[in-house]
């Protein structure tokens, strides 16, 4: 019997015709980029959700974090204290606004920086903090805070996977001086492709806007040197579409995670990310970490895609582990041996709001048989 594929995700989409309503207005108005009306809209919107102060939208995740720590003026040459369990964004943004990343190790339950390792990292060139929240899974923020209070350190969060995810009932956008949400496509919310940074202090707002268009405040002068990183209104328009089904999103996914560990939570061998306290999930990622199992990750990772189903090694490898950071501080596998340990042996499942039940036991038998 032939089998439709299934990847490792899939992008969540309104129908047709409420996307295309969205839009219609573009027609009459033919302003589609430079911060138009579903450009403003979304934006108020996702400040009315998140309960913050001030939003700034972005074509991506990663040049809205590229552009905050450029509008915090953190001196060039400083080090940046962060985990290399992470997509490579987030390191290369560290690196591109001519700072110096520092890496940490994570801690073995969440996989998020281990906050009673920072301290011995702070030197008198450290200038910020940059801790990323992993699968869902929230940072210590408590004791983040504390210690960036203690130091006087910035704290930027890459919260690229935790939309929607709540800690005591406070969203994931109020910690730090800013956090980072990336809207690609394959996320639990997205634009198409597009990000936002969320933060409180207002002189930042102008300061993000023109780094985002140039460096450009006014018709008369360009008054920084920056980019183009504006989220142009079509991805506006979906990202509107999806706010409203957002809950609905998160509800069934939550379905599918909790399928998986009610077949995989008993074995030997496979450990799963168990729920933290005080936190609700938006069940971005189901990681399962093979160690001590009966087949390897790659051995699962190959025996899954030849029957049709991507599941991916992520995040491998542990971002000091590359060819790019050989050469910066805490660079080396043996320095994070718990980031490097995870990444190795780490292995996200099949994950997507309309994933049938009937596929993830399929998956969970391939896996345990």
């Amino acid at each position: 019997m032939n089998r439709e594929k299934i990847q490792v995700t899939r992008s969540s989409m309104p129908s047709f015709e409420e996307y295309c309503a969205e839009i219609k207005e573009l027609w009459d108005s033919r302003w589609l980029t430079n911060m138009g009306a579903k450009h403003r809209q979304l934006q108020e919107e996702l400040e009315k959700y998140w309960g913050v102060p001030h939003v700034t939208l972005y074509a991506n995740g990663h040049l809205g974090l590229e552009n905050i720590i450029t509008a915090m003026q953190l001196p060039r040459g400083s080090e940046v204290i962060t985990s290399p369990f992470t997509f490579a964004s987030t390191t290369h943004a560290i690196v591109r606004c001519g700072l110096t990343p520092v890496f940490c190790d994570i801690n073995p339950v969440d996989y998020t920086i281990d906050t009673t390792k920072i301290e011995a990292l702070i030197t008198k060139k450290t200038s910020a903090i940059v801790p990323v929240h992993v699968y869902g899974n929230l940072c210590d923020v408590e004791e983040i805070k504390r210690i960036a209070d203690r130091h006087k350190l910035k704290v930027i969060y890459d919260a690229a996977h935790s939309f929607g995810v709540t800690y005591k009932g406070v969203s994931s956008a109020c910690f730090g001086d800013a956090s980072m949400f990336s809207f690609h496509a394959t996320k639990v919310f997205h634009t198409i492709e597009g990000g936002a940074v969320c933060y409180s202090d207002d002189k930042l707002v102008s300061l993000c806007d023109a780094y985002k268009n140039f460096g450009i405040q006014s018709q008369e002068d360009v008054n920084y040197i920056g980019g183009n990183a504006k989220m142009n209104e079509f991805q506006a328009a979906m990202g509107l579409c999806n706010l409203r089904h957002l809950k609905d999103e998160i509800a069934k996914r939550k379905r599918v995670c909790e399928r998986y560990r009610e077949r995989l939570s008993s074995t030997t061998g496979i450990i799963l990310n168990q729920p933290q306290p005080d936190v609700i999930s938006n069940y971005a990622y189901f990681p399962a970490v093979f160690d001590g199992y009966k087949y390897t990750r790659d051995e699962i990772c190959d025996r899954l895609l030849a029957q049709g189903i991507t599941a991916r090694k992520y995040f491998y490898p542990s971002i000091n582990t590359t060819t790019a950071y050989k050469d910066y501080p805490t660079a080396g596998g043996e320095r994070t041996p718990i980031a490097t340990r995870i990444a190795e042996r780490v292995l996200t499942l099949p994950l997507y709001a309309d994933l049938a039940l009937e596929d993830v036991d399929r998956i969970c038998e391939l896996i345990l048989k």
